[in-house]
């Protein structure tokens, strides 16, 4: 099995980076003191439906509580032996790295008790050495996030691959790599600028005590690119972003993600809505859009211009 790279926040603000690099492991709490050894299906879906309800009753709502019941599973199941995790340190931009060795262990009264052991590696990664890509990854507040994209940059920079050596993707939803990269420079845009945009005036982008956690919000069936929240609570937003055309497969991509939210997050009561951005469509998604009345479409638009300089030497 091809190894999987992953972020992981230790702690608050990494208050526990240096203790888990210490003692040998990563792991996650969640207010939950249960021994999990039991209690870890191979499905993420089945997981959450069991442990949203008692993670509620400590969080703001039921976004908040399925945001904590995936990222258990995700340190203590998704994650598999051989899997390199990366995790932020105190120190500013500085990153340490490791590979998972073990299953998952309940350390009952310790702190991040839902633990894997991790082998740390002697070298550190620095922010500002990575491609901007790789440090986009990297932004996600969350406490844990996958990094599949960027598994061929760090595997270089710690020396494990030969600079000329290809790697196959470790994520069978990344084709491209070109693409995703384009695709992710539009996200991080579209994130950036969210206040100047027309959604942006409606919806804000799904945050968790002042943190954003609604980029690139994982779902059984894939990562959605944005999750959005309307002003008022009643509806949460589905956003994909696609670099060029987009494909009539996009619009189940999106229902499937909107069934995730309104099966595993959605509060009663509240809505669900799908939106695709894209530069351009055409007649197959017009007629898969026409029967799907909570889907909407939009185009953004690229423009630039060229300035001709002044020649200083006249």
């Amino acid at each position: 099995m091809a190894r999987r790279f992953y972020k992981v926040m230790l702690g608050r603000k990494s208050d526990l980076a240096e203790k888990c690099r210490l003692e040998g492991f990563i792991g996650a709490d969640f207010d939950i003191s249960e021994d999990l050894s039991h209690h870890l299906p191979d499905e993420w879906r089945e997981f959450n439906e069991k442990w949203i309800d008692k993670l509620l009753p400590g969080r703001k709502s039921k976004v908040s509580a399925g945001l904590a019941a995936g990222s258990l599973w995700v340190i203590s199941k998704g994650i598999k032996q051989g899997d390199i995790v990366l995790s932020p340190t105190t120190t500013p931009g500085e990153l340490q790295v490791g590979e998972v060795i073990s299953d998952y262990e309940f350390a009952q009264g310790g702190p991040l008790q839902h633990r894997r052991r991790v082998k740390w590696f002697s070298e550190r990664l620095y922010r500002e050495s990575l491609s901007s890509e790789l440090r986009g990854g990297l932004g996600y507040a969350g406490t844990v996030c996958t990094l599949a994209p960027y598994g061929e940059e760090i595997l270089r920079i710690l020396g494990q691959l030969p600079a000329a050596s290809p790697i196959q993707s470790t994520d069978p939803e990344i084709h491209d790599p070109s693409s995703f990269a384009l695709e992710k420079h539009l996200e991080d845009f579209l994130v950036e600028n969210w206040a100047h945009t027309e959604t942006g005036r409606t919806h804000d982008i799904l945050s968790v005590d002042g943190e954003v956690v609604g980029q690139q919000y994982q779902t059984d069936t894939g990562p959605i690119d944005v999750l959005a929240i309307s002003k008022d609570k009643s509806e949460l937003l589905v956003i994909e972003l696609k670099k060029g055309k987009a494909s009539d497969n996009v619009v189940g991509q999106v229902q499937r993600y909107m069934g995730f939210v309104k099966d595993m997050l959605a509060d009663d009561g509240q809505k669900v809505r799908g939106l695709i951005i894209a530069l351009e469509d055409d007649l197959r998604i017009r007629r898969a859009l026409s029967v799907t009345q909570n889907i909407d479409f939009y185009r953004y638009e690229i423009s630039f211009r060229l300035c001709k300089a002044e020649n200083p030497l006249g």
